[in-house]
């Protein structure tokens, strides 16, 4: 299982236009081949920034959405709001306690 971080700022009057955007299509990312979870979180302490925590069966799963076209639709939508220049990670979960 591959685990996708992705941080996102925005500027502040695109905030909005974002999470309406996002919520549109927030099932359509979950139901890609090999997406197991999707979840959007905020800062506490600026709110600003937005983080994407995706869970994938493989980096050939998350290679084939970041493909689609439905990524591309979302991401020229998105990367016209950002202040600041996204980061994103690939990282393998090593330890869950629940």
């Amino acid at each position: 299982m591959l685990v996708r971080i992705v941080k996102m700022s925005f500027h502040q009057e695109h905030i909005e236009t974002f999470l309406s955007n996002f919520n549109k299509k927030k099932e359509e990312i979950r139901k890609s081949a090999g997406c197991n979870l999707l979840e959007l979180y905020r800062d506490k302490n600026d709110s600003s920034i937005f983080f994407t925590y995706s869970y994938w069966e493989s980096e050939e799963d998350l290679n084939e959405y970041r493909k689609s076209e439905l990524f591309n639709e979302i991401w020229s939508k998105t990367k016209v709001l950002f202040n600041s220049k996204p980061h994103a990670w690939s990282v393998e979960k090593m330890i869950s306690l629940s």
